[in-house]
């Protein structure tokens, strides 16, 4: 998976497999200056399990080698602290070093002792901020397992109350930001990560879908992998039936011939199909066995993953349709234009270059890029006499020229559309001028919208490095020494020093996309 895949993954607190393949052991500290505490506490204790997973110890003989590790949070479980160290109260600091500078609340911390006359219980269980307090003679195999039991669930307990805070975090945020497929992974994830942490069990498993090919041809039998898990991670986002692993694979072709879910003791396997014939596909294995409301609640995230997917992909392929229409116009008006080339593409690329610069928001940055190219769509209204005349126009055909603005905005205006609404405005405001000379209102300054400001300039650069019927073209250097000159007159002099600050990505255009 890539790296611009990293936000599929869930957090790495959640349970993952271990270096042999089997289930990640507990992590356990152990902080005590006498080694046959050491010793004898890996001895007691070296088979214990929970929840499936063994144990694994990490020793340190004193609080200041303890405090060298502790370097992140949740890097241990369950430390089992020495009150009397290099100091006599050295565990008690690290106690507070843990809590209070660290802020990590959630590892348990059991304090032990051989003298209990140096830090009596009733104080240490008052003052600090630890799970249990034993003496160092509690080292029998029934003892300690209390202490591991009591610490473990809790640990565990509160591993799962943060990953579910934390998937709520982020499916809250990432709604806010659906929309793009990319963010709809990020949604998924999130809201997976959720739903298995409020299921109560450690579960691993993927998210799919499959678009009916009549809705959308170009996802075709593939799958969309919407969501995973840490175990799942190598899984691309397209990926076919052969490509899953074995059991999902299986899952998945059985759910989708009977069209609905299956299950084993731990593992639900769920299928969706909407009404327009797109199948979300829910794939979960678990450490223990779940219940019917366990699935029950995976069933209904699958159907509501499958209707906003179905929702996102319905909204991409109107905003492609609206692309492909407006670059349809463009082209069209282009065939009659008297400026030769790729016009209308390179002024909508010029165009949304200087609103990225300018620092415009996103959404309008990519209406800009498809609007600035519309500007001159009222010389449908002029007739080609006028259009294409290689000399001087009298009044009368000025007058017919100037009208293309007016006529521009008339066309696009009927459009309830944002970004024909946006192409209306630069229709008729994009020979406006700075100091107020231009037409069709004589608008100065910042009273002509941003819009026709930057597509001003846009559409002058572009015509300027184009040939005409009436001259040939002009070098780009040239164009932008005229656009410095016409700085404060005939355009915003904060677009024009944008402009010329944008010149390298300017001859990287003209290098891909040169005039006719």
């Amino acid at each position: 998976m890539s790296h611009d895949d990293d936000d599929m993954l869930f957090d790495d607190d959640a349970p993952s497999q271990g270096a042999a393949g089997g289930p990640a052991p507990w992590d356990i500290l152990v902080v005590d200056d006498e080694k046959s505490v050491h010793q004898v506490t890996e001895l007691v204790m070296g088979d214990f399990t929970f929840d499936g997973r063994p144990m694994r110890f990490t020793h340190c003989y004193s609080a200041a080698e303890a405090r060298a590790l502790l370097d992140r949070p949740n890097q241990f479980a369950l430390i089992l602290l020495d009150v009397v160290m290099e100091s006599d109260h050295a565990g008690l600091e690290l106690v507070r070093h843990i809590r209070e500078t660290l802020g990590n609340s959630t590892v348990r911390i059991v304090l032990r002792t051989g003298q209990p006359g140096q830090a009596p219980q009733a104080y240490v269980l008052k003052s600090f901020d630890i799970n249990d307090y034993r003496e160092k003679t509690d080292l029998t195999h029934a003892k300690l397992s209390t202490v591991f039991y009591s610490a473990l669930r809790a640990y565990r307990d509160l591993m799962r109350l943060e990953r579910a805070r934390s998937g709520l975090r982020r499916s809250i945020d990432a709604i806010t930001h659906v929309c793009d497929s990319d963010n709809m992974r990020s949604f998924c994830s999130a809201v997976l990560e959720q739903a298995s942490a409020l299921l109560g069990h450690d579960g691993e498993g993927l998210c799919a879908s499959r678009v009916n090919a009549y809705a959308a041809a170009r996802q075709g039998e593939n799958l969309k992998v919407l969501a995973v898990t840490p175990a799942f991670a190598g899984l691309k986002s397209e990926e076919t039936l052969d490509h899953l692993p074995v059991p999902v694979r299986h899952a998945f072709m059985r759910c989708m011939r009977e069209r609905r879910d299956h299950h084993g003791d731990c593992w639900y396997a769920c299928y969706y199909r909407t009404r327009e014939g797109n199948e979300s596909l829910l794939y979960m294995t678990f450490s223990e066995p779940i219940g019917d409301e366990e699935r029950e609640l995976l069933a209904l995230f699958s159907a509501n993953v499958a209707s906003t997917y179905e929702k996102l992909v319905q909204r991409e392929e109107s905003a492609a349709t609206q692309d492909a229409i407006i670059g349809i116009l463009g082209e069209a008006l282009e065939r009659r234009s008297a400026v030769a080339g790729a016009h209308v593409v390179r002024v909508g690329e010029i165009a949304g270059m200087l609103a990225c610069a300018a620092g415009l928001p996103p959404a309008l940055v990519r209406q800009l890029r498809q609007a600035a190219g519309l500007h001159d769509i009222g010389h449908s209204g002029v007739p080609d006499t006028v259009l294409h005349m290689a000399g001087s126009l009298n009044d009368e055909q000025w007058a017919l020229m100037r009208s293309h603005c007016q006529t521009g905005r008339d066309m696009l205006a009927r459009s309830t559309q944002p970004v024909l609404q946006l192409a209306a405005t630069i229709a008729y405001e994009h020979h406006e001028r700075w100091d107020g000379s231009g037409y069709p209102r004589g608008l100065p300054g910042e009273r002509i919208s941003i819009a026709g400001r930057i597509t001003a300039l846009a559409d002058f650069v572009d015509a300027m490095v184009s040939p005409r019927c009436y001259r040939p073209a002009w070098p780009l250097e040239h164009t932008l020494e005229q656009v410095r000159q016409e700085s404060g007159r005939r355009f915003d002099p904060a677009l024009v020093q944008l402009l010329l600050a944008e010149a390298d990505a300017l001859r990287a255009l003209y290098a891909r996309l040169p005039p006719a």
